[in-house]
């Protein structure tokens, strides 16, 4: 809105602003935008959620400490997912075809995710939406995306191809098995940060880093000389991926506020399901689509563990750890919450690092 308003129609009023037209000036609104709106409502959010009895039931199997959160608020997912459409809506140009898909993707993970907290917290179904059922809904919006980026590509020369990290012409080009391999990404990201969420600001922080390391790989992609020194795949209007990705950073910050240990207000599935798709989609459109399985090293470990887990569970009866995920493995093994959760946070931020040393080593 801001864009159209201000760039489009008063700066040859007054043209300082000029400034709106700008990438990472609208960036920077949309990141403190969404801080702001996550602050300013959080704590309404919070009683209300709390006065309609939309708690979390804590697992009796799990760690014992987790018992004290029985009955805090959840569902803050709507928060974050509040803050980043008004947000984008006020500073991201809409007529750009990724943000309106990042929104579509946004409104619908989130609406799929509220579903399920809403059978299972209100409606009292303690199974919500099956898991075939959120896999099957999952897919078909990931497959929309795959199709495409494939037929419509952000890039041409490489429909179908995927860079290898620490490489400046590697490729590999997937042919039709793109669309699959999309898909499988998106899916699984989504998914993988659902089964992160599971400590007090373990997830959200790691969206945050997440977030702002694919804003900056966007904004690159989307400038032809930096994405040309870089080596990277040019994407014509990926730079305003970033100004979405920033929303989510500022958004993700002022429900951190909250979520910090210990935690006034969990995420849910409505947090949970469409941040971790927008991270895969994002991904995909601005061609960095293993640069996301580095970066989102946690991510992947987290749902690895629940995988293997229940893998060898089936085949030996046996269990590899002691709960999975694998954050409550090491809360089992004796580690206290906030140890195991600020050193999973370190492990994310060496991995984003990783992640932009793969600019320099190509």
């Amino acid at each position: 809105m801001f864009y159209y308003l201000f760039y489009d129609v008063l700066r040859e009023f007054f043209t300082p602003f000029n400034v709106f037209g700008y990438i990472t000036f609208r960036a920077g609104g949309a990141v403190l935008t969404s801080l702001i709106i996550s602050l300013a409502v959080g704590p309404y959010f919070i009683k209300k959620m709390t006065a309609l009895k939309v708690k979390q039931t804590i697992r009796n199997d799990g760690p014992k400490s987790h018992q004290t959160k029985n009955g805090t608020p959840t569902m803050g997912g709507a928060l974050i997912l509040i803050s980043i459409i008004v947000s984008v809506l006020l500073w991201a140009r809409i007529d750009n075809r990724f943000i309106l898909f990042l929104l579509f993707a946004t409104i619908y993970l989130g609406f799929l995710g509220f579903l399920d907290d809403y059978l299972k917290l209100i409606k009292k179904n303690s199974k919500g939406i099956s898991a075939r059922g959120k896999l099957f809904w999952q897919t078909l919006l990931a497959l929309s995306v795959a199709l495409f980026v494939f037929f419509y590509p952000p890039n041409a020369a490489y429909a179908s191809s995927i860079n290898i990290p620490f490489s400046k012409e590697i490729f590999i080009n997937l042919s039709y098995f793109y669309i699959v391999f999309a898909v499988v990404e998106i899916v699984g990201s989504s998914n993988a940060v659902n089964l992160t969420d599971g400590l007090d600001g373990l997830a959200v922080v790691c969206i945050i880093i997440v977030s702002f390391s694919l804003a900056l790989f966007a904004y690159f992609a989307g400038h032809i000389e930096i994405a040309n020194y870089l080596k990277i795949i040019p994407v014509s209007g990926a730079g305003e991926i970033s100004v979405f990705l920033f929303s989510v950073v500022g958004a993700g910050l002022g429900f951190l506020w909250f979520n910090s240990y210990p935690a006034e207000i969990f995420m849910g599935d409505t947090g949970s399901l469409f941040l971790g798709g927008v991270l895969g989609i994002s991904s995909v459109f601005i061609k960095q689509e293993l640069i996301l399985i580095l970066l989102g090293g946690i991510f992947v470990v987290e749902a690895l563990s629940v995988l293997i887990q229940v893998f060898v569970f089936k085949k030996t009866k046996k269990r590899i750890f002691k709960m999975a995920p694998l954050h409550h493995h090491f809360e089992l093994g004796g580690l206290p919450e906030p140890k195991v959760t600020v050193r999973f946070w370190i492990i994310g931020i060496v991995l984003a690092i990783l992640s932009f040393a793969s600019l320099k080593l190509r």
